[in-house]
């Protein structure tokens, strides 16, 4: 009996797996720190925002997004005209997979990378090239030398997610100086409002002053957004118009657009974010590692702990007993990270918990 038959290479694909969701318990608190939500949630305003379009829900969405773009534009120095939004920026980069590569092209992502890179390369019958890191951090003489007459396209997380690590802008443009003009670099921002480093830049100057670089970035993060799923890109016009090509016509929602342009407005609230994740980013590190545990450097929301494998201390052993405790962590196998776990910074009362009870754990408590 025959059925349909996907395209090529479609099963081969390994599905996505989220950061595991707590399941509550009468009499126990449970901490949610899996999956790099910020413990503030949106900005009143952005909430506000929302509940002010629930009359109207019969409505199709204006289909250009124009009200966020024009936000943006003002928030970041932008044309208009050269961004582009989507249903989180995860559909932004598979509309670029899309547009950009085909059967028996190549893009090159790195060693832990975001797993939507390979999945949005495969799914259109592309192969997914992998550039080796160094100490976690992409590197960018790995890249250039993973570069075939086949490459199309480079994914780039800066900051990288699950490590927390990032390129200097300096290596960002040496990246770009070095990839043929032909293939188009991907800068994911995702994490790029909790950086301050001085030597650190999302790449808007990069694709102002480039035909073949773009730069996405989500409301998923520091704003809050993550369930209204919204996301843009910056763009060259000739990009943002072939991209617009095979866009859905009403791919975000009148409520995600509207709470959006609040969040982006609501400064404040975004510098306390920031702020409160930088100081304790900072005193997890330092607190972690007094039980002889390794904490990568993070410039991002989360940290990535690092366990030894010694029988009843390994990652998985850590992560089952943080469990029993209501402290629901990441596991990393699936991004070749076998030994670590990452921690969303969630609240001051979730991040002392967490190091009551690492400090327990590698007690032998």
């Amino acid at each position: 009996m025959s059925r349909p038959v996907p395209n090529p290479g479609i099963l081969d694909i390994a599905p996505y797996t989220p950061g595991k969701s707590p399941v509550p318990e009468p009499g126990r608190k449970v901490f949610k720190l899996s999956a790099n939500e910020t413990p503030f949630g949106p900005s009143p305003k952005a909430i506000e925002a929302f509940k002010r379009v629930a009359d109207h829900l019969e409505d199709y969405p204006e289909g250009t997004s124009r009200v966020l773009r024009e936000a943006i534009g003002r928030s970041f120095g932008l044309d208009p005209n050269r961004i582009i939004c989507g249903a989180g920026s995860d559909e932004i980069l598979n509309l670029l997979a899309h547009t950009y590569l085909s059967q028996g092209d190549e893009a090159i992502s790195t060693t832990h990378g975001f797993l939507v890179y390979p999945i949005a390369t495969m799914a259109v019958g592309a192969r997914n090239v992998i550039a080796k890191e160094t100490n976690l951090t992409a590197d960018v003489d790995a890249i250039l030398k993973a570069v075939t007459p086949k490459t199309k396209l480079v994914w780039l997380a800066n900051p990288n997610n699950p490590t927390g690590t990032y390129l200097p802008f300096d290596e960002v443009k040496r990246l770009r100086a070095g990839l043929p003009s032909h293939v188009l670099l991907v800068l994911d921002a995702a994490y790029c409002d909790y950086v301050s480093r001085n030597d650190y830049e999302m790449g808007i100057e990069l694709v102002a002053t480039t035909e073949n670089t773009v730069v996405t970035h989500t409301f998923s993060k520091i704003h809050g957004l993550a369930a209204l799923r919204i996301g843009w890109m910056f763009g060259p016009a000739h990009i943002i118009d072939a991209v617009n090509r095979i866009r859905g016509p009403f791919n975000v929602s009148t409520p995600a657009m509207y709470a959006a342009v609040a969040a982006i407005e609501d400064t404040a609230h975004q510098a306390m974010s920031k702020q409160f994740t930088e100081t304790w980013r900072n005193w997890l590190t330092e607190e972690i590692g007094k039980f002889g545990l390794k904490v990568t450097p993070s410039v991002a929301n989360f940290v990535l702990i690092h366990f030894p494998t010694d029988k009843g201390k390994t990652a998985d052993d850590a992560d089952a007993f943080l469990t029993k405790r209501g402290l629901v962590l990441r596991g990393l196998k699936n991004y070749g990270l076998p030994h670590a776990l990452r921690m969303t910074i969630g609240t001051e009362e979730a991040n002392r918990l967490v190091v009551d009870g690492l400090r327990d754990f590698m007690g032998g408590k």
